[in-house]
C-alpha cells in the first residue's frame, strides 16, 4: 500500500511540474525563443528557456511578477494567473536588439556594436511586414540601398555611389558574383526568393578583406531559412502558406514552406511562384513616360499599335519560380552539416527600356527579351562551434556549385532577323573560415577561399520567316575561365566594454583566360588568346568607441579592389544605340581607398540618432571608353555601323556622402523612423571631371509606426531629389529616351515622392493579413536611371496561414 501512495504522490508531483512548463515564442514568427532569462523582481528566482523555448516556472508563485528578458525582444512581465492555461508567452521583437548580432563581418556571429563599419539588418519580421515583391524591393525597404530598374523583372542595387560588379552579393555565405557580372545595370538579385529569407545584412562600404574582388561599395548578405531541429524524439512540424495579390501589375503570388524537425535531422522545403502582368504607372507626373504606342507582331508582320491605355507599360510582365530545399544533420550540439539547394527560373523578361527606343521617329525594336534567367546553387557546409585545437575554436567549411544561365533575344522592327546570345556559367567555390579566441580581449578570424568560373557563350541569328539560324559573334569568348585564390586574416581587440579595434588583411591572386578564335571569324581581333593575372593586397582598420551609454563613435579606413573579369576582358555587345563594346586583353585591377566616420547617440532607446560620412577614391577605374579595332573607330555590328568602345583602365573617381537616421520611440506602441542619404561624386573623363553614373540622387524615407497586440500600422513616405541635366553622367545623357525632358528639351531625372500605408493584423493564432496601399496619390515617376516607370497606386494584399 505504501508503494501505491508513493506512486500516487510521485505522479501528482510530476503532473504539477509538467503544468508549470511554459513555452516562449516570437509573437510574429511563432518561432521558439532560446535563451530567454526568466526571473522575479529581486532575481531570487530565475531560469532560462531551452532550444525549444521551454522553461519550468514551478518555483514562482501565482501572484508575483515574472520577467521575460531577451536581447532581441521587448521586456515582458506577467504573473502565472495572467498566463492562465495557455502556457505560451508571446514576445515582441525589438528591432534595435535584433540588429545587435551580425554574421557577415567575419562569417561568425559578432555584436553589431563591435563592428566599425555600418551594417543594415533586415530580419524575418521586417520581411513579412514589408511584403516585398522581389529581393531588390526588400533591399529598397532599408532606406539606404537605391534600386534602379530597366524592366519590371529587374532591380539593380546602388550603395554609396557604387553598383553592379562593384557590389558583392552572397547567399548563405556563398559568393554569387560570377565572371560575367557586368558594369551595366545588373539584376541577378531578383533570383533570391524574399519568402526564403531569414535575415539580410547590408554592409555599407568596402568588404574586400572577407569577400575579395568586387566588394568595393558594399556587401549584400542574404541568409535563407534554416531547418529547425526538435531536439527530442518527437517531430517538429511547421508550415506556412502565403497568397498575395497586387493591383498595379495584377501580380498573383503563391508560396508554401514546411519544416520537418527531428532530434538530429531537420528538413525545410520552400516554393514560390509569382506572375506579373504589364505594370501600370501613375496618373500624375511627366508625360514623357507615357507608353503611347507599341509594336504588335502578327502573322502578317510587325505593326505599331496605339496604346488604348498609355499608363500600361507594354510589354513588361513575366513570371518566376523559386525552389529551395535544405537538410541539416546535427549529431552533437557543436557540430552540424548543412546542405542547401536553390533553384530559380523565369519566363522571358521583356527589357522595357529597349522597347521604348525610337530610331528616325519609329520604334526601333519589335522584341527585346532577356531569356529565362536561371540560377541553381548547391551549398554544403560543415560547422564546428567549439574545439580544443590550438588553431581554432570555431571552424566552417563551405563547398558550393552554382550554374547561371541567361540569354538576350532582340529583333528590330520589321526585320526578319532575331539576334540570340546565350550564356552559362559554372561556378565552383571553396571557403574555409576559422575563429580563435586568444584571450578574453583578443579574437582572430582567418581563412582561405578558392573560386573557379567557366563561361560558355554562343551567338546565333534566327530568320523568323525561313526558320533558319546561322552562327554569329557571341557575347563572351566561349570556354573562358576566371579563378581566384585568397587568404585573409583579421583581429578583434576589445580591452574593455567601451573600446573595440578591428583590423584585417587579404591577399588575392586572380587569373582569367580566354580564347577568341571563334569570335575572330567576325571580329578579326589582333590577338587569339588572352591571359590576365593580377594580385591584390587589401586591408581594413577601424575602431568602435562608446565613452558612455549615450555616445558611440565608429571610425574605419579600408582598401578594396575589383579584378577584371570575363565581362571586362572579352565582352562584345551594343552598349547603347550606335556603339559596340569589343574585347580588351590589357586590363589591370581597379582599387578603392576609403574611410568613414559614424556617430550614434542613444538616449535610453527613446531617441536614437545615427549619422555617418564617408569618402572613397577609386583609382585605375575600369570604364567604357572609345577604342580602336585594327585602326578602325567604327565597325558593323548586328547590321548597324557602330562606334567602337572597350573597357579600359581610363578613369579615376571621387565619391563622398552623408547619411542620417533617426528613431524616436514616442510611446511603447508608436515610433517614428527616418533615414536620409546625400551622395555626390565625380569621375575623370579625358581630363574632365563629370558626374558618376551610379551616384544616386539624395533620397530617404520616413515611417510612423503603431504596434498593438494583434495589429500594426505603418504610414510612410519615400522621397527622392532631382538630378538636373548637368548632374547626369555622359552615359546617362545618351539614354535620353528613359528620362523626362526639361524646359530646354534636355533629359533629367525629376524629384518625386510617394505616400504609403501598410497594415498587418493577426486574425487568429495561425492567420495573418497584411495589406498595403502604396503610392496613394498615384504619382508617375521613375527611380534614377530606370527604364520602366514605378507602379502607380497599388493595393497589395497578402494572407499567411501558419501551422
Amino acid at each position: 500500500m505504501k508503494f501505491y501512495y508513493a506512486l500516487f504522490f510521485f505522479l501528482l508531483a510530476f503532473l504539477n511540474t509538467q503544468a508549470q512548463n511554459i513555452k516562449v515564442i516570437n509573437s510574429i514568427t511563432k518561432e521558439p525563443v532560446f535563451g530567454v532569462a526568466i526571473y522575479n523582481v529581486d532575481k531570487s528566482k530565475s531560469t532560462i528557456t531551452n532550444f525549444r523555448g521551454e522553461a519550468d516556472i514551478n518555483e514562482f508563485s501565482d501572484t508575483e511578477y515574472i520577467y521575460f528578458k531577451h536581447l532581441s525582444h521587448i521586456l515582458k512581465k506577467l504573473t502565472k494567473q495572467q498566463l492562465g492555461t495557455t502556457r505560451t508567452v508571446l514576445l515582441e521583437s525589438n528591432t534595435q536588439g535584433l540588429d545587435e548580432i551580425v554574421i557577415s563581418a567575419s562569417k561568425f556571429q559578432q555584436s553589431k556594436r563591435d563592428i566599425p563599419q555600418k551594417i543594415v539588418s533586415v530580419n524575418a519580421q521586417n520581411v513579412q511586414f514589408s511584403n516585398p515583391q522581389t529581393s531588390a524591393d526588400l533591399l529598397e525597404t532599408t532606406g539606404q540601398v537605391y534600386i534602379q530598374k530597366s524592366q519590371l523583372g529587374g532591380g539593380s542595387p546602388m550603395i554609396r555611389g557604387f553598383s553592379t560588379n562593384r557590389l558583392l552579393i552572397t547567399v548563405d555565405g556563398v559568393r554569387i558574383n560570377n565572371a560575367i557580372f557586368r558594369g551595366g545595370n545588373l539584376h541577378n538579385v531578383i533570383s533570391i526568393d524574399p519568402f526564403s529569407i531569414q535575415n539580410t545584412e547590408v554592409t555599407l562600404g568596402a568588404g574586400a578583406v572577407i569577400y575579395g574582388s568586387d566588394a568595393i561599395g558594399g556587401v549584400m548578405s542574404f541568409y535563407s531559412q534554416k531547418p529547425q531541429l526538435s531536439h527530442n524524439d518527437s517531430l517538429l512540424f511547421k508550415s506556412n502558406v502565403i497568397l498575395r495579390y497586387a493591383t498595379a501589375s495584377n501580380e498573383k503570388t503563391g508560396h508554401f514552406d514546411f519544416n520537418l524537425g527531428y532530434n538530429k535531422w531537420a528538413f525545410v522545403t520552400n516554393a514560390s511562384y509569382t506572375e506579373f502582368n504589364d505594370l501600370k504607372m501613375g496618373s500624375h507626373g511627366p508625360t514623357d513616360y507615357l507608353r503611347q504606342e507599341f509594336v504588335l507582331t502578327t502573322n502578317s508582320g510587325d505593326e505599331i499599335i496605339e496604346n488604348s491605355n498609355n499608363l500600361i507599360q507594354k510589354y513588361s510582365g513575366y513570371n518566376q519560380l523559386n525552389l529551395m530545399q535544405k537538410v541539416k544533420f546535427q549529431p552533437y550540439q557543436n557540430l552540424s552539416f548543412d546542405l542547401g539547394l536553390h533553384y530559380t527560373t523565369t519566363s522571358d523578361i521583356p527589357r522595357y527600356d529597349r522597347l521604348i527606343r525610337y530610331r528616325n521617329g519609329t520604334l526601333r525594336s519589335a522584341e527585346w527579351n532577356y531569356g529565362p534567367q536561371q540560377w541553381f546553387m548547391s551549398n554544403f557546409q560543415i560547422t564546428k562551434l567549439s574545439s580544443r585545437s590550438n588553431l581554432y575554436d570555431k571552424i566552417k567549411t563551405t563547398l558550393a556549385y552554382q550554374n547561371f544561365k541567361e540569354s538576350r533575344k532582340d529583333r528590330d522592327f520589321q526585320s526578319d532577323i532575331r539576334n540570340v546570345r546565350e550564356e552559362a556559367v559554372d561556378a565552383y567555390s571553396f571557403n574555409l573560415d576559422l575563429e580563435k579566441t586568444v584571450s578574453t580581449k583578443t579574437q582572430f578570424f582567418y581563412g582561405l577561399e578558392y573560386v573557379y568560373n567557366k563561361v560558355m557563350s554562343n551567338g546565333t541569328e534566327e530568320n523568323i520567316n525561313l526558320n533558319t539560324s546561322t552562327p554569329t559573334v557571341s557575347r563572351y569568348p566561349n570556354g573562358a575561365s576566371w579563378q581566384s585564390a585568397a587568404v585573409y586574416t583579421s583581429i578583434k581587440y576589445k580591452p574593455n566594454s567601451k573600446f573595440v579595434f578591428q583590423s584585417g588583411l587579404r591577399f588575392n591572386h586572380i587569373i582569367s583566360k580566354a580564347n577568341f578564335e571563334e569570335n575572330n571569324v567576325y571580329l578579326n581581333l589582333p590577338f587569339n588568346t588572352s591571359k590576365n593575372e593580377a594580385s591584390a593586397l587589401t586591408g581594413t582598420a577601424g575602431i568602435s568607441w562608446s565613452p558612455n551609454k549615450i555616445i558611440q563613435w565608429k571610425l574605419n579606413a579600408s582598401s578594396a579592389f575589383r579584378a577584371p573579369n570575363i565581362d571586362d576582358i572579352g565582352k562584345v555587345f551594343d552598349s547603347e544605340p550606335g556603339s559596340v563594346v569589343v574585347p580588351n586583353n590589357n586590363l589591370k585591377p581597379e582599387y578603392a581607398y576609403g574611410g568613414e566616420l559614424g556617430l550614434k547617440l542613444d538616449f535610453n532607446k527613446k531617441l536614437v540618432l545615427d549619422v555617418a560620412t564617408y569618402y572613397t577614391y577609386l583609382d585605375n577605374a575600369l570604364v567604357r571608353r572609345d577604342f580602336t579595332l585594327n585602326g578602325e573607330t567604327e565597325i558593323m555590328y548586328d547590321g548597324e555601323l557602330s562606334n567602337v568602345q572597350a573597357i579600359q583602365n581610363a578613369s579615376k573617381a571621387w565619391i563622398y556622402g552623408f547619411e542620417a537616421g533617426l528613431k524616436w520611440t514616442i510611446t511603447n506602441q508608436l515610433t517614428l523612423n527616418s533615414q536620409y542619404s546625400v551622395i555626390g561624386g565625380t569621375e575623370e573623363d579625358e581630363g574632365i571631371e563629370v558626374p558618376v553614373r551610379h551616384v544616386a540622387p539624395n533620397f530617404g524615407n520616413t515611417h510612423l509606426t503603431y504596434t498593438g497586440n494583434d495589429f500594426k500600422i505603418d504610414l510612410f513616405a519615400n522621397y527622392n531629389n532631382e538630378l538636373s541635366f548637368n548632374q547626369l553622367a555622359p552615359s546617362e545623357i545618351e539614354k535620353d529616351y528613359i528620362y523626362a525632358l526639361d524646359d530646354d528639351g534636355n533629359p533629367y531625372s525629376p524629384s518625386w515622392y510617394t505616400l504609403n500605408l501598410r497594415t498587418q493584423y493577426q486574425l487568429t493564432k495561425t492567420t495573418t493579413l497584411t495589406a498595403s496601399l502604396e503610392n496613394i496619390t498615384d504619382q508617375r515617376y521613375k527611380t534614377y536611371s530606370s527604364g520602366i516607370a514605378a507602379p502607380g497606386r497599388n493595393v497589395i494584399i497578402a494572407l499567411k496561414y501558419s501551422l
